[in-house]
């Protein structure tokens, strides 16, 4: 077994030699060569290229020494082989965004309803008196051409309001693009150039670079390997193979974008970028471009192609395949014709599948259903009682005829009412919720950049509020991250600090100096401080920094070893993983025999060595006793000063044994020599004890999940505040909690992990599967009075299942790999873990911005509602007029969103219990403001509307005529209305029944500006809005005694707020989550998306119509399944349904693994599976375990 190198023949970087010539190979040569696996690939290399070496032959490029570097070079390679960069989809346009903003039923129906008021008010009838009272009020003609002018505001409002939802459409979608690529920005990728190790950025990665790949790297581009140690790949993003593949020169040299590396390290020449790489062609294949819609269809068309193939597990080369969960082997050829049609029109409706919603956003569309189905209710009987009111009085009591030249008149009059009924419609209709929930998000998301916190998906920074656990590791996370040596145990002697090398026998140290600098990645380095009197600097592994600066401290140095043996002599390299938990490197010496150095957690390796240098340097036996006496006088020790101890070891195999067998690690590793066991601190950082008491008074329990030993682990939990003292907490090794949790069987019982988890705080030695264990049972667990909302933190590639499955999962921005990052929701942009207490702060700063937001919109909703509803059935017509409404609609929804969105987050938010998942969002003190106040503004606003006139010595405004000119009257009306709001705003900043309402309002401009602005704006449309907005300017003092009676809001919330609250047992609550009991029980399979219950109740008709279909297909299935599988069944024997299903289900309805989740319609989505109850002719899937 050599190592996987190869000869370098001299010389052939570009910087050399005029190659003035195009390069020796072609796009799609290599294209063609990157589609080929394994041994095709090898023996296509071998045929046309003679080796790798050939292949960096005619791509210009040197093995060795990397590119030159010479911008004109890259150029070149850049046309002749595309950029490393997949151009992302088209943005929508504003245009675009304005005509979905159009879609708006409401917004259609007051279009519609405008125009043809607007038509109408052109319409003079021909005789005078005939129409009756209908036309009479008419002062002069001025105003009764005026008539249009309202039709035209309503028109103009809706521009408005649609402008402004497109604008922030516009800017969320602009500002997530800027997110995308800061994020592609900081992804950069180690090449070599001019023989130089550098980092540069992933797009500018050419065709020909050398790459050194290393263990949690995510690929960027397609190469082929030039020399590997021990490199294993994991492939699922493409092939969705879950198994690991060993890549060797021999067996497997071929290297993919957008796979992750897992183990070892190794150099590959790049041999295709964007495009045209396998990740690239995918994307092309799933049309970057196109329309989303036809993207989906073209992915069934695709999967219908691949259907056909009838082989369960065809690996289409096309690669579409790979983006496509499994299907059903078994197809009714003649239901598959059909089933295109069907396709082709239900494509377009049933893409409402969404990845499942944040609890926030489920609770917010469950509460604006039900308020959109109330306002419904209302607007539809205002407009009936109406039109009822009006058709009894006009032909009923005044006894006139219809007559036909007055019919446009009468029209006009049920148009007005229709709007009048539309605007109610609107008003109760909280359009506005969405904004401010993407309002808030989108203000959170920028200003948690500046907290270090960089937010992948929106939602998680609204769930991290809710987050009850945090599962921390420790490197880096809680500690800094910069590993050095304190204590050393050499040559039978322990000593505290680093000893001085004239101590050491220099035949100890010379053995210990190759070891540490030749089994160690040659990757990690220590460099001179940027900054005079700085710290060196610690690139690549820290642990491996820390060993090469004792080094250093022992006056030598590790970088002359490397020249004289570089990575290319390496025999043989077992890489360090989680398993291991240990790194070997084999060289060869000149005698042919071979020396294996290593170094690994101490208790690990101690267990493997047999003997140990001592004060001569001489090997002694090392017996299992002397290694417990060493346990307890020198490991638990260094351990409980919260150190990590690392054994050094080698061992020497002799020329005449011959070659030992390489793959037998056991064997290799063991009948060690101990060289040295160290110490090494990574000290706590300063800002981490106080953050932990932080979350532990905001009732969110810190745990420790971490790779060292248990001493070393309670050592700095303690440090932390992890643990306290006097308490009773568990301190667990991976090996027993697995005991404690795992039956008999070995499978995980949730009824034992409910009895370890409430309690345990440190975990310790746990592998990656621990982790994600500890994480799924909290997450899945019930006792305790809410369910657990868990955030982790990871940084390893082994973390990547954890972080995926955690509610919040956060990746280290700096010592994070590529594949942490992309399995995260949330990246720590300085790994430290006070960047996720803000996180929780700023998650609990936007739900309490909602939950304002909701005080004082639904206050708004059910004022201006019944108003509307009440003035419309004693007066025939809304006191508060279409554009009037559309005006409070605007203040409350877009405005007072981005005023009451953008509070900032004050430290008092982490002194209450986090939320949990399923409290409402309207608590009881909300909704004992909400009809407080509501009631305070009904009585002014009916008072005024009744007695107004008397009041301010005006004429009434009651039953005025079409047309009229507007009155003084209503107008205080709509004054008083709008400025009770704006007083109402202020109050509503508060939400738990705090009093002081302006406590920090100069710390939020935007919420001044807002309402020193929209109070500017009333007195414009009060003052000069006129005709359009059916306003007359007042006098000051009755702007006075408006203003006056806003104030009245403040005080009267004082005297809300002193009500205590738990005497208002009648009031409910409102916007629950969605509870365990009221989803149906298939749904509660573990992977199945969540559905938006929501949206469901809108679609109920669409599912009948394809259980219909469903039923159909169903008996189609079962004459199939009977028929493919009795002969498939005998042709092959792994056909997916054999006999055997039909005798595992009577039905007959052959149900393999993967289909029992999945709806008989496979296009459907995921929403059929909430059916309400599930067809007759189709069992109830059993939930796959």
């Amino acid at each position: 077994m050599a190592n996987n190198t190869v000869d370098h023949p001299p010389g052939n970087s570009v910087a050399e030699g005029n190659h003035e010539g195009d390069f020796g190979v072609t796009v799609m040569e290599l294209r063609g060569l990157m589609e080929l696996r394994s041994g095709e690939a090898v023996a296509k290399i071998g045929d046309t290229y003679g080796d790798v070496q050939g292949i960096c032959r005619r791509l210009k490029t040197s093995p060795i020494e990397g590119l030159s570097g010479n911008p004109v070079d890259l150029e070149k390679r850049r046309t002749a082989f595309g950029k490393n960069f997949i151009p992302p989809k088209k943005a929508k346009t504003f245009l675009q965004l304005v005509w979905e903003a159009l879609q708006d039923v409401t917004l259609i129906i007051l279009e519609i309803a405008a125009i043809i008021s607007l038509g109408l008010s052109f319409y003079h009838p021909p005789g005078g008196d005939m129409c009756g009272a209908v036309a009479g009020g008419v002062e002069d003609e001025g105003e009764s051409q005026a008539g249009w002018i309202e039709g035209a505001a309503i028109l103009f409002s809706v521009i408005i309001v649609v402008l402004v939802t497109a604008f922030n459409d516009w800017s969320k979608e602009k500002q997530f693009r800027g997110l995308q690529s800061r994020i592609e920005q900081e992804q950069k990728f180690t090449v070599i150039r001019k023989g130089q190790v550098i980092q540069i950025p992933v797009a500018e990665i050419v065709v020909g670079d050398i790459a050194q790949i290393k263990y949690g790297d995510l690929l960027p581009a397609d190469g082929i390997l030039i020399q590997g140690n021990d490199l294993k790949i994991d492939e699922s993003s493409l092939t969705g193979e879950s198994d690991q593949v060993r890549k060797s020169l021999e067996k497997d040299p071929m290297l993919l974008s957008g796979t992750h590396v897992m183990e070892g390290s190794g150099r590959m020449v790049v041999s295709a970028v964007g495009l045209n790489s396998q990740t690239g062609i995918i994307f092309t294949l799933l049309g970057a471009g196109e329309n989303d819609e036809e993207k989906k269809f073209l992915g069934f068309k695709k999967k219908k192609k691949k259907k056909k193939t009838r082989k369960p597990n065809a690996k289409t080369q096309d690669g579409i395949a790979l983006e496509i969960q499994p299907l059903k082997s078994e197809e009714a050829a003649e239901s598959e014709e059909k089933e295109e049609k069907e396709e082709a029109k239900t494509v377009k409706k049933v893409n409402v599948t969404k990845k499942e919603k944040s609890v926030l956003q489920g609770k917010l569309t469950r509460l604006a259903v039900q308020i959109g189905k109330a306002g419904l209710i209302m607007s539809a009987v205002t407009v009936i009682i109406l039109i009822l009111y009006f058709v009894i009085d006009t032909f009923g009591v005044q006894r006139r005829p219809w007559l036909t030249e007055c019919t446009p008149i009468y029209i006009q009059y049920f148009v007005k009412f229709f709007i009048i009924g539309v605007t109610v419609l609107v008003v109760a209709v909280p359009e506005g919720l969405p904004l401010a929930v993407t309002i808030s998000l989108a203000y959170s998301v920028k200003k948690m950049m500046k907290d270090n916190n960089l937010v992948r998906h929106l939602d998680a920074c609204e769930t991290m509020g809710n987050a009850t656990a945090i599962c921390s590791d420790k490197t880096g996370t809680l500690t800094m991250n910069r590993m050095t040596v304190v204590q050393a145990y050499i040559g039978d002697t322990h000593y505290k600090t680093v000893p001085d090398p004239s101590v050491i026998k220099p035949e100890t140290l010379e053995i210990m100096v190759n070891s540490i600098a030749i089994n160690s990645a040659y990757t990690t380095k220590i460099l001179p401080p940027e900054k005079e009197g700085g710290l060196p600097r610690h690139v690549g592994n820290k642990t491996e920094c820390s060993l090469l600066g004792l080094v250093l401290e022992l006056k030598r140095d590790y970088q002359p070893i490397r020249d004289e043996i570089p990575e290319e002599k390496l025999y043989k390299v077992y890489t360090f993983n989680s398993s291991r938990k240990s790194m070997s490197t084999v060289l060869k010496n000149s005698d042919g025999g071979f020396r294996m150095y290593s170094k690994g957690a101490s208790e690990i390796v101690l267990r493997k060595c047999s003997r140990i240098l001592d004060a001569q340097g001489q090997p002694r036996i090392f017996k299992p006793k002397d290694r417990d006496e060493m346990v307890r006088k020198v490991i638990e020790p260094m351990a409980c000063d919260g150190l990590r101890t690392i054994c050094v070891a080698y061992r020497d195999f002799p020329a005449e044994a011959g070659e030992p067998e390489w793959d037998s690690e056991n064997d290799i590793l063991s009948d060690l020599t101990c060289i040295a066991v160290v110490g090494i601190e990574d000290p706590v950082r300063p800002e981490v004890p106080e953050a932990i008491a932080k979350c532990q008074r905001a009732g969110i329990t810190v745990r420790m999940v971490t790779g060292d030993n248990i001493n070393t682990a309670r050592a700095i939990a303690t440090k932390c505040g992890i643990l306290l003292p006097g308490e009773d907490f568990l301190c667990l090794e991976g090996k027993e909690f697995n005991q404690q949790i795992r039956n008999d069987k070995g499978e995980v019982e949730q009824e034992r992990l409910d009895k370890v988890w409430p309690k345990l705080r440190v975990l310790a030695r746990s592998s990656p599967t621990d982790k994600h264990t500890l994480v799924k049972g909290i997450i899945d667990s019930t006792v305790g009075e809410t369910r657990q909302v868990v955030a982790v933190t990871g940084d390893g590639t082994n973390d990547g299942p954890a972080l995926k499955k955690a509610d919040v999962g956060f990746a280290m921005g700096i010592a994070g790999t590529d594949v942490a990052k992309e399995a995260s929701d949330i990246i720590l942009t300085d790994d430290n873990f006070t960047s996720i207490v803000k996180a929780v702060m700023w998650g609990r700063n936007v739900y309490d911005s909602i939950s304002k937001f909701l005080q004082f919109q639904l206050t708004v909703n059910v004022v201006a509602v019944i108003v509307a509803f009440t003035g419309a059935c004693i007066t025939q017509d809304s006191p508060l007029k279409a554009v009037q409404m559309l005006w409070v609609n605007l203040i409350m929804d877009t405005l007072a969103s981005l005023a009451l969105a953008t509070e900032p987050p004050t430290e008092s938010l982490l002194l209450r219990k986090p939320y949990g998942r399923n409290k409402p969002l309207i608590s009881r003190t909300m909704m004992k403001n909400i009809l407080g106040h509501a009631v305070y503004q009904l009585v002014i606003i009916f008072t005024l509307l009744f007695a107004g006139e008397n009041f301010f010595d005006i004429d009434s405004g009651r039953n005025a005529p079409l047309h009229s000119p507007p009155t003084e009257h209503y107008t205080i009306v709509f004054n008083v209305f709008v400025m009770m709001q704006l007083f109402n705003e202020i109050n509503a900043r508060k939400i738990h029944g705090e009093r002081n309402v302006f406590e920090g309002v100069y710390r939020n401009p935007i919420f001044c500006s807002v309402v020193l602005g929209t109070f500017a704006l009333q007195i414009v449309i009060v003052q000069f809005g006129g005709k359009p907005f059916s306003c007359t300017a007042l006098t000051i003092d009755q702007w006075l005694w408006c203003v006056f009676i806003g104030v009245g809001e403040l005080l009267w919330g004082q005297l809300i707020s002193a009500i205590p609250t738990h005497h208002l047992k009648f009031l409910k609550e409102a916007g629950h989550g969605i509870t365990k009991e009221e989803i149906p029980e298939e749904e509660l399979t573990e992977g199945a998306d969540e559905i938006d219950h929501a949206e469901m109740e809108l679609r109920r008709g669409q599912i009948l119509w394809f259980r219909g279909l469903n039923r159909i297909q169903t008996q189609i299935k079962v004459v199939n399944a009977f028929r493919s599988s009795l002969y498939e069944g005998l042709e092959n024997p792994e056909s997916r349904s054999s006999i055997h299903n039909f005798m595992a289900h009577p039905e007959f309805v052959p149900l393999s693994e993967e289909e029992a989740r999945i709806p008989p319609i496979e296009e459907t989505g995921d929403e059929i599976e909430a059916l309400p109850t599930p067809c007759p002719s189709v069992p109830p899937p059993p939930s796959p375990s």
